[in-house]
């Protein structure tokens, strides 16, 4: 009896020494406390938050697994370090032969051994709802330009008022001609334009397949009739215009020969890009929004053309009133792109329905930098590329000629890697900037071996041809119109005319563009995605097999010897 009772009140003794210990350890400062478990000085040794790891194997990968089990004898504690943020478990000696006294005394005495538990590294979030501002220096450098251009359209409209009511009798019977025989027209032409531009989409929501082929030779037939037409009004400013229209539907016929082969499988990716189209009915608020916003933009910007012609330098202000224009449109078209974008990604990357308009806010806040860097330079990058392209294409003798083709090209799909359309979808989805977004885009397409059916894409090339056929037609209308009433405002009512319906239909056409965008790149991020099938699997395995050959040089050839 007297043998038992011996260890039972040195239990009950050193239970009540881990209690006393206990409480100095909870007065110590939270200071203190943190320095000693980060030194290993002071972890566990509480009865009631004494624990034992259980350092488990995994099958195949050797991961180690600590799991938490029950309180241990408060003279054995199992003391756990924190060093830098990895746990260490640290064992208990290997008992002697000696008796409890003794093994308590050498437990204290031998220095631990520490056995390193290594966490997995855990993949790096992605986040969908950054509330980072992208390209802060094109955004800067946007809403200056557009409020210079709100200020110089607002004084030029207040010149042309003033010239009307104020200035000399040859000044006023010219801006009444003007007014009487310029504005009317350009206005129609803004009303046509934008009626088109709701048809057009429309058509290729209704029947992409029909509207694929249909787009591609109309706008040949358009631009070579806008041509003959202007060219019969034989006067030299018309006849100047008309031969550009001729030489572009030229190259327009041969274009839709030459992508024949591409149209089946385009129009097989229009029609699978465009069904979660039904399933939110109000993805097409931002087109509308946009298209409004630019109606009302255009009619107000023809006002301050009238008021240029009484300000000096008429030519050069002109100009850059275009040029101003056409950015502000291509930066209206890039926000619905990316409104657009969002929606859609966020329904094939996570499953989701997004709120439109919470959307529409980002992209006019937070991603407005990119779609003004991108508005910028895209266009000008992919006009050289396909210039680039065209001279890859031609066979000659001049080996100098070609071996400078040859690193024009090599340049130019240098930049393209880092300045492309495809960027537009992930700078919607995870807020990145425009340059690091081409990269990342691109990055995907060549590790699932989609660069060759990306590059060889003519959706930008089909929604460029629908603005220009609206283009046409408005100038067929207009430029009849304005040479029955007045022969001198032909060729530029004209030009002006095309540009306004080429625009209003290139934003409008920003949906399925969208669209196509975010099939192609949300596949590549998870070609496994229940919500995709075989069209680009089967596409790929048609290209390796060589039963489907692409003519779109991506690299140079090598030169003849």
């Amino acid at each position: 009896m007297g043998a038992t009772e011996i260890p039972v009140e040195e239990r009950e003794m050193e239970r009540r020494n881990e209690e006393e210990r206990g409480e100095n350890w909870r007065k110590l400062p939270e200071e203190k406390r943190m320095e000693d478990l980060e030194k290993g000085e002071k972890v566990g040794v509480l009865p009631e938050q004494v624990m034992e790891r259980d350092i488990k194997t995994t099958n195949n990968e050797g991961d180690l697994h600590v799991s938490m089990l029950h309180r241990l004898n408060p003279t054995n504690p199992l003391r756990i370090i924190l060093n830098g943020g990895a746990r260490v478990a640290t064992p208990s000696p290997q008992p002697s032969s000696g008796g409890p006294s003794d093994h308590h005394h050498h437990q204290h005495r031998q220095a631990p051994v520490p056995l390193s538990v290594s966490t997995p590294q855990q993949p790096a979030v992605i986040n969908l709802n950054s509330k980072a501002y992208t390209d802060k220096v094109s955004l800067f450098l946007f809403v200056m330009h557009l409020v210079l251009a709100v200020g110089l359209v607002c004084f030029l409209v207040f010149k042309g008022i003033q010239g009307l009511l104020y200035a000399s009798d040859s000044i006023k019977r010219k801006e009444k001609r003007v007014l009487q025989y310029f504005l009317p027209q350009v206005e129609v032409a803004s009303l046509l334009s934008i009626s088109l531009a709701f048809a057009w989409q429309k058509a290729v929501r209704l029947w992409p397949k029909f509207m694929v082929h249909f787009i591609l030779w109309c706008s040949f037939a358009m631009s070579l009739s806008a041509g003959i037409l202007l060219v019969c009004f034989q006067m030299p400013a018309t006849e100047g215009v008309g031969v550009c229209f001729l030489v572009f539907a030229i190259g327009n016929g041969l274009y839709a020969c030459w992508v024949s082969q591409r149209i089946g499988f385009c129009s097989k990716v229009f029609v699978k890009s465009l069904e979660p189209v039904c399933k939110i009915p109000d993805l097409n608020q931002p087109t509308y929004w946009m298209l409004g916003a630019g109606f009302l933009w255009m009619s107000f910007w023809i006002l301050s053309v009238i008021g240029a012609l009484n300000f000096y330098f008429p030519p050069l202000t002109i100009i850059v009133l275009v040029l101003s224009l056409l950015w502000t449109a291509e930066v209206m078209r890039n926000v619905a792109n990316i409104t657009v974008s969002r929606v859609i990604s966020l329904y094939y990357l996570r499953g989701m329905q997004s709120n439109t308009r919470f959307c529409l806010q980002r992209a006019l806040t937070r991603n407005l930098g990119s779609a003004s860097l991108g508005s910028l330079f895209v266009p000008t990058i992919e006009a050289l590329r396909i210039l680039a392209r065209g001279l890859n294409l031609l066979e000659g003798e001049d080996e100098f000629m070609f071996s400078c083709a040859h690193c024009c090209l090599h340049v130019m799909n240098s930049i393209f890697r880092r300045g492309n359309s495809w960027a537009f979808v992930q700078i919607a989805s995870y807020g990145k900037d425009f340059v690091r977004a081409s990269q990342d885009t691109w990055k995907l397409f060549e590790m699932t071996d989609m660069v060759q059916i990306v590059d060889s894409d003519i959706t930008s090339s089909i929604c460029f041809l629908t603005g220009v056929c609206s283009g046409c037609i408005c100038v067929i209308v207009i430029a009849s119109w304005t040479f029955t009433v007045h022969r001198g405002f032909t060729a530029t009512i004209s030009l002006l005319s095309f540009i306004i319906g080429y625009l209003m239909t290139r934003i409008a056409m920003a949906l399925p563009h969208a669209c196509v965008s975010c099939y192609y790149v949300c596949y590549a991020e998870n070609p496994e995605n229940r919500l995709f099938d075989d069209t680009i699997k089967d596409r790929q395995a048609l290209l390796k097999s060589n039963r489907d050959v692409v003519m779109t040089p991506r690299m140079p050839r090598r030169s003849r010897t």
